[in-house]
């Protein structure tokens, strides 16, 4: 028989949707990344958990990592996900988001989005009755982040008082960074080119919850005194999906951002190297420095899944963990 896990006692999240890191208490984020470990340590676990459940997926963005391990996650517990390809037309163009949320509603039990505009999510959130789950949006990542810190906390064991460094463009996932790391207590300390900053609205917000939990959110435009002191080093894709057309002339803004020998060098012997994937090898990124020893880039992707998983039993079947 499949073991299951039984929870001392009942717990829920304090939210219903996912939308924005900000959603989420430093208690929720206990209580994901607890039950994440359980889910990892007991293959197996929970697999009728969500019997009879059904899972949308609306997806205007390509993906690997984010569509596998939310469609195996759901489907490891017992329950159906359905894949719902909108990049032609994407959400919103053909119906009214309105009427797609009403209409999920009454057929499935949670939605998970990966949209262009961040509004689109939050439309769907305003009218579903349903949890919704932000699978990325070109303002946030909030699911990358959640298995980066869970990460990040197998490898060191405690986040609070951890230095991280994210070397790049101040997109999504260092918004989502800042947010989730700001709430454990972890010191984000982010360089990028002139201009290509994250949103001043977005560090605003971080620095304040911040100063709540002792962590600080730096900016830099010299990475090399950015990754200084820092236990983990982060990059990403110098463009992120959409933003294919201006490539070439990124590569050379961000040609001194790469992340290399010599900059992990001027960070520290032990420290660690993350990458959300997929990774422009040669670019944001070496080979050398991807495929070392420190490399916990594959940690961070099969995470995705365990974090994932608690997600969906905490949203959609509470009161069976």
């Amino acid at each position: 028989m499949t073991p299951v896990i039984a929870m001392e006692k009942q717990e829920q999240l304090s939210i219903r949707d996912l939308v924005a890191d900000q959603d989420l208490t430093t208690a929720d984020l206990a209580m994901i990344f607890e039950l994440a470990a359980r889910v990892k340590a007991v293959p197996g676990s929970f697999s009728h958990a969500l019997a009879g459940k059904q899972l949308a997926m609306i997806f205007e963005k390509p993906s690997l990592r984010t569509r596998v391990t939310f469609e195996v996650g759901m489907t490891s517990m017992g329950g159906y996900a359905i894949y719902l390809e909108h990049s032609k037309p994407r959400l919103g163009e053909r119906e009214s988001i309105k009427d797609v949320a009403r209409n999920l509603s009454r057929w499935v039990d949670g939605i998970v989005a990966r949209t262009f505009a961040h509004q689109a999510v939050v439309e769907l959130a305003e009218n579903a009755s349903i949890p919704v789950i932000n699978a990325l949006t070109d303002l946030l990542h909030p699911c990358q982040a959640l298995g980066d810190y869970f990460t990040l906390r197998e490898k060191f064991g405690s986040l609070k008082g951890l230095k991280l460094a994210f070397v790049g463009d101040g997109n999504n996932v260092c918004h989502s960074l800042m947010l989730t790391g700001a709430k454990l207590g972890v010191t984000v300390r982010v360089a990028t080119p002139y201009g290509f900053e994250p949103k001043a609205e977005i560090v605003s917000e971080a620095k304040a919850l911040g100063r709540e939990t002792g962590a600080k959110i730096q900016l830099f435009h010299d990475p090399v005194e950015a990754v200084a002191g820092t236990q983990a080093v982060y990059t990403d894709v110098w463009a992120s999906m959409g933003q294919e057309y201006a490539a070439h002339l990124r590569t050379q803004v961000f040609a001194s951002y790469q992340v290399n020998e010599n900059l992990m060098s001027a960070a520290g012997p032990d420290t660690v190297f993350l990458h959300c994937l997929p990774a422009h090898r040669g670019s944001e990124v070496t080979d050398a420095v991807i495929d070392s020893p420190t490399s916990l880039v594959y940690d961070q992707a099969e995470n995705r899944l365990h974090v994932q998983k608690a997600l969906l039993l905490l949203l959609l079947q509470p009161q069976r963990v």
